[in-house]
């Protein structure tokens, strides 16, 4: 009788566990949604003259003040060198995935230039579609899931596409700009490199690395890959130089871009380690409609055009939003959830990762170090303040420099959509937090 409870119990405490992590990387995947709708906000600046390569390379300067400091600031340096110590390879496949991310990001910014925001969004989307097919092929996510999930899956991914098409064919007719055919190859272009930058990050997650850790060495790639670009296509350092100082009224606006980003990224993080990327990428997705109240509400994209093609720019948004919503909703198994762990021993084996950091990572848990003892805490460092102090000082000195955009805005949009924003980081911060502990 007592074997039998010995055995019931672990698993009912395992069941429970999975099921907290799921809801709380579900909360993530709609956090990530709001902010990183928010973060392509900024970009409109490109229709002030600013060049799309600048607007891109200073979003990337502020994405790298934002992934050091908000590490330094939530957990430490510290415990970022001792992830280092327990899986070196992931520096990296965090570097190849911000080399990815800056290429896609500077496609965005074209898009948004040539087809507007908020079409543009929905169609850079198509990064689910890849996410659930690398998924799938690489980490033995949706096995064993069951007819009925993979029917959500599948339906899901078929109203995405569906919108998707919906919205290119609007696009094609009603593009602010001379050339919507490159706008609309440049928004597929992005998506497809997001798709494939999700497979370092469930490398990352399935090894045990944290989130937190992996998005500074993120940022290596990056910079590195945003100012190669800059400096290829932009005409020289002497040129980017000059673009730079016709942009200093805007460096604000633009940087800030990229820190709000850095927030919805790691949201997004933590929703791919927790229920994988194959759900948590399209449900991240739900920026698309972010995107669209952002365009349509606050910088008053489409006015003007008839009411069936506004009817067919929404439809097209909540036809994929709502195929995000069932693919990210088809909750993980048991089953499943034991075919991760397989995919997770394989990659320890492979690197050489201790099997018992792996597997309290998969569990949301501090984990152990080597010799079994718990991986102390570690304190703040003097690194961790001058990060925290640096980049609040950068921030604080652009502000006083910056200018307010000469666009027409709709303020009271603005400010209900900020505040969405806001009760989403605190809620996911929260949830976390309490959970988690941020592991």
């Amino acid at each position: 009788m007592e074997s039998s409870s010995t055995k019931i119990i672990p698993q009912s405490v395992e069941s429970l566990r999975l099921r907290k992590l799921q809801l709380v990387g579900i909360l993530c995947g709609f956090g990530a949604g709001a902010w990183l709708g928010a973060a392509e906000a900024p970009t409109k600046l490109v229709k002030l003259g600013v060049s799309p390569l600048v607007v891109s390379l200073l979003m990337v300067f502020g994405v790298f003040l934002a992934r050091w400091s908000l590490p330094a600031l939530i957990r430490g340096t510290g415990q970022m060198r001792a992830d280092i110590r327990q899986a070196p390879h992931l520096i990296v496949w965090g570097i190849l995935a911000g080399c990815l991310w800056a290429v896609a990001n500077t496609l965005t910014i074209f898009a948004i230039r040539d087809i507007g925001l908020s079409i543009a969004f929905p169609l850079w989307n198509i990064n689910s579609l890849l996410g659930i097919f690398w998924g799938y092929l690489l980490f033995n996510e949706l096995r064993d899931a069951g007819k009925l999930r993979w029917l959500t899956v599948l339906g899901g991914a078929l109203l995405m596409f569906l919108g998707a098409t919906l919205l290119a064919v609007a696009s094609s007719t009603t593009s602010p700009a001379e050339h919507p055919l490159r706008g609309i190859l440049a928004a597929l272009g992005a998506g497809l490199l997001w798709g494939t930058m999700y497979v370092p990050y469930r490398k990352a997650y399935l090894t045990g690395m944290n989130p937190l850790s992996f998005i500074a060495f993120f940022t290596i790639g990056e910079l590195g890959m945003m100012l190669t670009l800059a400096l290829l296509y932009g005409g020289g350092p002497v040129a980017l130089s000059h673009q730079l100082g016709l942009a200093r009224p805007v460096l604000f606006w633009l940087m800030l871009g990229g820190f709000v980003w850095v927030i919805g990224d790691l949201f997004q993080q933590f929703a791919a380690k927790y229920i994988g990327i194959s759900r948590g990428i399209p449900l991240s997705n739900t920026n698309q409609l972010w995107g669209l109240l952002w365009g349509i509400l606050v910088f008053g994209e489409l006015r003007g055009l008839s009411t069936s093609l506004y009817a067919q720019v929404i439809g097209g948004s909540l036809l994929m939003a709502a195929g995000a919503g069932a693919i990210a909703l088809s909750s993980v198994t048991g089953k499943e959830h034991a075919r991760w762990k397989q995919a997770a021993d394989r990659e320890s084996q492979r690197y050489g990762v201790d099997a018992d950091y792996v597997q309290a990572a998969l569990s949301g848990n501090q984990a152990s170090s080597p010799s079994g003892l718990p991986a102390p805490k570690s304190a703040r460092t003097w690194l961790d303040y001058v990060l925290v102090i640096a980049a609040t000082t950068i921030f604080i000195t652009l502000a006083v420099l910056a200018r307010a955009p000469n666009m027409a805005l709709n303020w009271p949009a603005l400010a209900a959509l900020a505040a969405a924003m806001l009760i989403f980081l605190l809620a996911c911060g929260l949830a976390l937090g309490r959970t988690t502990r941020f592991n």
